[in-house]
């Protein structure tokens, strides 16, 4: 609307020029031809800004209205000064020519930008792939070689860490043991218990296994987790909430792995709200996908840290082992999806998860 607007303005100020310079013509004496000549050239300005902002047909149409609005000059003219009138009649049709061969010039040289524009945004967002796709192979290798490091130096830690926690055991049934010998015992045994679950982490995150797919009811899946989640530590000063898509279609996914993901996800949330909150789980779907969110109303992330949440032990935790979130994104991606994280706008971060609703294969012919 504003664009026809702006021609309609155009086009007015052409047509005004023309006529003004008409009655320039009509107002002058005969006797002062060189101001004529001059009137007559005047004519190329508007048309030539017509042919410029409007294009071949504006040019055209003010040349026409250049050689139709100088009519009554030529008819006066025409018995006094014959030659002159002939001169004048034959500059319409140079008038025309004028303004269709601005035009044209124009809407190619528009046509040109236009298509230099559409060419410069395309390579600005290959350059943007190729570069998201370096970055996504320079972690991948990372991953890689740590995963095949904590894989190694878990399996080296964990026989002697079985052992440590089974002689640990033996002496907890000696029953003559002493108060202080059974705290430091109990002590081995539970840091043999934590470090065992780290362990486990390290190897999942290493050697994660592959996903099992079926089709899946995701509401009975986020009903499940709900239902883990509520008997988390520190759940009585949170509330949970759900927020379905009604009739939301099946998911072919892992549901044991997607729960892993969602009850990290959630258990996160939790963590980051030391003083109470609401947590919303939504499910919608988007675009033949399935967006599952998880929005919390905690701490939030720095904005220097939001880049690193899903690499392999960063964490902002005093306790955390920093594997959580990347194991979690390690499974979003074996399932072909996306994993997110953005900040709220009042309070707390949400984290998204995109899954296709069916898993590519390959099939063999």
């Amino acid at each position: 609307m504003q664009i026809h607007s702006i021609f309609r303005i155009r086009g007015i100020a052409v047509a005004a020029a023309i006529l003004l310079i008409s009655a320039l013509h009509l107002v002058t004496p005969l006797s002062y031809l060189h101001w004529h000549n001059v009137f007559q050239h005047l004519y190329y300005l508007p048309i030539v800004f017509a042919g410029l902002s409007l294009g071949w047909l504006g040019g055209l149409g003010a040349g026409v209205l250049a050689g139709i609005s100088n009519v009554p000059h030529n008819v006066l003219t025409l018995h006094v000064l014959p030659n002159y009138a002939i001169d004048q009649l034959l500059d319409v049709p140079l008038f025309c020519a004028a303004g269709v061969l601005t035009g044209v010039l124009a809407e190619r040289g528009r046509k040109q930008r236009a298509d230099l524009e559409r060419t410069t945004k395309r390579l600005t967002e290959v350059y943007r792939e190729l570069q998201d796709n370096f970055e996504w192979m320079k972690r991948s290798e990372r991953l890689f070689a740590l995963g095949q490091l904590s894989a190694g130096l878990a399996h080296e830690i964990r026989n002697p860490l079985a052992s440590v926690a089974g002689a640990a055991g033996i002496l907890q049934r000696n029953s003559s043991l002493g108060r202080k010998e059974a705290e430091c015992l109990e002590i081995i045994s539970r840091e043999c218990q934590r470090l065992n679950r780290l362990l486990n982490n390290f190897l999942e995150f290493a050697r994660p296994r592959a996903p099992q797919y079926q089709l899946i009811d995701l509401a009975a899946v986020l009903d499940s987790v709900l239902e883990l989640a509520s008997h988390a530590p520190g759940i009585q000063r949170i509330e949970l909430r759900k927020e379905l898509f009604p009739h939301l279609p099946p998911v072919e996914s892992d549901p044991e792995l997607l729960k892993q993901v969602l009850l990290n996800l959630i258990m996160n949330a939790i963590q980051a709200m030391p003083d109470g909150g609401e947590i919303v789980v939504s499910a919608m779907p988007r675009h033949e996908r399935m967006l599952i969110q998880v929005k919390d109303e905690g701490t939030g992330i720095k904005p220097e840290d939001r880049d690193r949440i899903f690499d392999p032990f960063f964490t902002t935790k005093d306790n955390g082992s920093g594997l959580g979130l990347s194991v979690a994104h390690q499974i979003v991606e074996q399932h072909g999806g996306m994993l997110t994280a953005d900040a709220n706008p009042e309070k707390g971060m949400t984290f998204s998860v995109s899954l296709p609703l069916r898993h590519a294969r390959r099939h063999e012919a």
